[in-house]
């Protein structure tokens, strides 16, 4: 009975074991494919304009970037819109800006010391693949668009914060065509639910892209 016993509990060691290893060997080969496609398309210039037609992008989805306000309040979370309705902060004013991720309350923050510029909806890590902790800074690598076939979803307005390419800020998931995954852009400011990038709305993306110089540091908590 104990020989048996022991047989058992020795076949559901081995069952787990190869369970939770299939589990990190697929992880490991979503990271690895996007790292592959991301620097196929990595554009190392430190404030490269965007060329491409962004056919997922409305024309209202443009305005609400640069939409201005005098009162720094949020709007209703939209992935279509920009994240507050005041104008985003001007760069070339304060050269110590820095960004600031908040896992806890999912928003990225524009720093300038201890006061906040502007404050983003994002959508960071999930528990299976969370975004890492620590300061990091804004590396060369950026593009307007990545597809990863792996796990079957892209992004537009990519900018590398860790690890050259695997480690991102960007918008709310694309599919191949680049048409919006509106399901998964709907967790945008509620749910960390990404690979371990930071998803945004689409103008805060784009303002990322276009503003956010090489070298900006970045601070993830």
């Amino acid at each position: 009975m104990k020989r048996f016993e022991l047989i058992v509990g020795t076949a559901i060691v081995i069952a787990f074991s190869t369970l939770i290893l299939s589990i990190y060997t697929h992880h490991q080969q979503v990271i690895q494919q996007e790292k592959v496609e991301l620097q196929k398309s990595a554009k190392k210039k430190s404030l490269p304009k965007s060329t491409s037609k962004d056919s997922g992008l409305a024309g209202d989805e443009i305005q609400a970037a640069t939409t201005k306000s005098k009162k720094g309040e949020m709007n209703p979370v939209n992935w279509k819109k920009s994240s507050e309705k005041k104008a985003y902060p001007d760069l070339d004013k304060y050269p110590k800006a820095f960004l600031k991720v908040s896992i806890a309350k999912q928003r990225v923050y524009v720093m300038n010391g201890e006061k906040v510029l502007y404050t983003m909806y994002a959508s960071t890590g999930s528990h299976e693949s969370p975004t890492p902790t620590g300061t990091y800074e804004i590396q060369a690598e950026r593009g307007d668009f990545f597809y990863n076939p792996t796990s079957k979803e892209g992004a537009k307005y990519w900018v590398s914060f860790k690890d050259h390419g695997i480690y991102l800020f960007h918008t709310v998931p694309t599919d191949k065509n680049r048409k919006f995954l509106e399901d998964e852009a709907e967790q945008l400011g509620k749910e960390a639910q990404s690979h371990g990038c930071v998803r945004l709305a689409v103008p805060d993306a784009k303002w990322i892209y276009e503003k956010v110089p090489e070298g900006m540091k970045v601070e993830i908590h």
